[in-house]
């Protein structure tokens, strides 16, 4: 497998973003070794929040909410998606599957050996951080879904059809996209911050295979993989917390599943933030991380 790192140079200068960058380095299944980055900080001792991102962002998405998070005393770690951030980027599309994610994202978590965690995930990081939930409901204490869900191969809805259609054949990702989103506008600087990661289409594999692994389709080859994950899911009965976006066309619906569903979700001040799109993290980062410092003190 070639993987592509993009240079260090690109990520100098961000705005509000300034953190050091901390890298984890496991093997694919065929041996590639792949090399995942996070950020870290407050306490090391301290039980960790961790907080993942969707498509096509990266940790710069929570440059906002980890200074607040840390200052509380907390440990904040901040993880990229492989294909995303300073985390490697497999060059092929063909070596983006759903599997893989959740092998690659499994790895990491086992890696840096991450116990009493408070996950806080939205987009593909929910649904990746679900499937983590999942599998190693022992490593988490408590969770917070927002704007993501686990598709069930239940079928597209009209956004969904029209998301994936434009991306099947797509020779680079729509950035044009990125900014309706989220009700914040953002600066040219923070736009280009956005960009950093990928100094040319060669680099965007993953974001634009991301669309075709939604398993949304009843034939899609992840639909299984997320069945397994959501039946054990039903027996979670720790803390389980949603704040969706009003205005989010993504993942509408999925809040209210979730809460009837999952044990953990039983009698949680659930909470819909009116003004944030997709991209909450942009919309309300104060909101949320008083939401999620409330959480965490219940």
């Amino acid at each position: 497998m070639k993987v592509l790192r993009t240079p260090d140079e690109r990520f100098e200068n961000l705005p509000d973003y300034n953190f050091e960058p901390h890298y984890t380095e496991i093997r694919d299944e065929d041996g590639t070794p792949i090399r995942i980055h996070h950020i870290e900080e407050g306490p090391a001792d301290a039980a960790p929040i961790l907080l993942m991102h969707g498509n096509p962002t990266w940790a710069f998405l929570y440059r906002k909410m980890v200074p607040a998070l840390a200052k509380s005393g907390r440990r904040v770690i901040a993880v990229d998606l492989v294909g995303c951030g300073r985390s490697d980027k497999p060059a092929a599309r063909q070596d983006y599957t759903l599997a893989r994610h959740y092998d690659w994202m499994s790895k990491w978590l086992v890696a840096n050996d991450l116990e009493d965690i408070t996950l806080f995930c939205q987009d593909w990081g929910g649904t990746i951080g679900l499937y983590l939930v999942s599998e190693f409901p022992e490593r988490f204490t408590r969770v917070i879904a927002s704007n993501t869900g686990l598709p069930l191969g239940e079928g597209e809805s009209d956004f969904m059809k029209m998301w994936v259609g434009m991306m099947r054949d797509a020779t680079h990702f729509p950035w044009d996209m990125l900014q309706p989103g989220m009700t914040h506008q953002l600066s040219e600087a923070e736009k280009q911050a956005y960009l950093a990661p990928f100094p040319s289409s060669e680099y965007e594999a993953g974001i634009i295979k991301f669309p075709l692994l939604i398993a949304v389709q009843t034939d899609n080859p992840g639909a299984p993989l997320n069945r397994k994950a959501w039946e054990k899911l039903k027996t979670f009965d720790k803390p389980f917390l949603t704040i969706f976006g009003a205005l989010d066309p993504v993942s509408q619906g999925w809040d209210k599943r979730a809460q009837a569903a999952i044990p953990g979700a039983k009698g949680q001040d659930h909470f819909v933030i009116e003004h944030a799109n997709h991209f909450i993290q942009e919309d309300a980062p104060e909101i949320l991380v008083e939401c999620i410092l409330r959480f965490l003190d219940r």
